[in-house]
């Protein structure tokens, strides 16, 4: 008996945030650890249509780095990085394509369909989706981290940032009870395909259709301050600072400039959470204490 009635507490604590949240959209990027273990890959399956059946409207971008060099590797092609973003040349964004907007988005869209959602796979060259812009690593790499390096976007290849988000396709499939999952691949204004980055595409949509939430799943417990402690709450502003001081660089820094997109755009919250935490999703959404770093606006 006292164990159900710690189940029932659970599901009071719950509540608060079923009724706050329901009706509203929740962003999700989908990537790290989270995307390779089945059983994890399992867990956050139930806990995305869980939401879906609680009444939130999840929206799922994902990414698949290890899945992109495995495949590379394959083809003898390889895989190159400058400050931490891949350099995509056309034979590279192929396999690109193929893993992410095929082999990846399918399986994600196939686990959610299993588990009783319905669930569309999109990339952003459905409906035209993404459009995007010459990636400027000047805006990401030189602000964000304090790099001096000098820096020019034709080094990277075909590798965009968005510039834009048809909302409007989106919203239908919401409003027809479908889950989007988003694979990060877009169109320049010539139709060219173009690579994006994951947390920053997770970024940019959350902004754009007016998210309550964005939530970056990682490889990490959340954001940690100078001294290496865990922060479990920061604001907007604080953020920054720790940015500025080179407190958070490397592989944080993608998933803080998503953070940051989402947040100057009219998201309320983003999380950075540990992916590697069963459950992890409904445990940052619906307790109190959550797994993560949640930043205010």
């Amino acid at each position: 008996m006292i164990k159900l009635i710690k189940k029932a507490d659970i599901l009071i604590e719950a509540l608060p945030y079923i009724r706050t949240l329901a009706g509203k959209t929740v962003v999700i990027k989908y990537g790290g650890s989270a995307m390779v273990h089945e059983e994890l890959k399992e867990g956050f399956a139930e806990d995305v249509v869980l939401l879906k059946y609680v009444g939130l409207q999840p929206i799922i971008v994902h990414g698949g780095g290890p899945q992109i060099n495995e495949m590379l590797d394959k083809f003898g092609i390889e895989a190159k990085f400058l400050h931490g973003v891949r350099v995509t040349d056309q034979p590279t964004m192929d396999v690109v394509e193929m893993v992410l907007g095929g082999k990846i988005n399918k399986e994600i869209v196939s686990l959610l369909n299993q588990h009783g959602a319905k669930a569309v796979g999109l990339t952003g060259k459905d409906g035209r989706l993404l459009t995007t812009k010459p990636f400027n690593p000047k805006s990401l790499i030189h602000t964000y981290s304090g790099s001096t390096d000098v820096l020019h976007p034709e080094d990277y290849g075909l590798v965009g940032q968005v510039s834009h988000v048809e909302t409007a396709l989106l919203h239908t499939l919401q409003e027809a009870n479908f889950i989007p999952v988003i694979a990060p691949i877009g169109v320049d204004a010539k139709w060219k395909t173009q690579n994006i980055n994951a947390d920053l595409v997770a970024g940019s949509v959350a902004a754009a259709v007016q998210a309550e939430k964005l939530l970056v799943l990682s490889d990490v417990k959340g954001i940690r301050d100078a001294n290496n402690r865990h922060v479990s709450t920061l604001s907007k502003k604080d953020m920054e600072r720790m940015v500025k001081k080179q407190v958070i660089s490397a592989g944080m820094l993608p998933k803080v400039h998503a953070c940051l997109t989402a947040l100057q755009g009219g998201v309320r919250k983003a999380h950075i959470i540990d992916g590697r935490v069963p459950h992890a999703v409904l445990l940052e959404i619906f307790t109190d204490k959550g797994i993560g770093t949640e930043i205010l606006a």
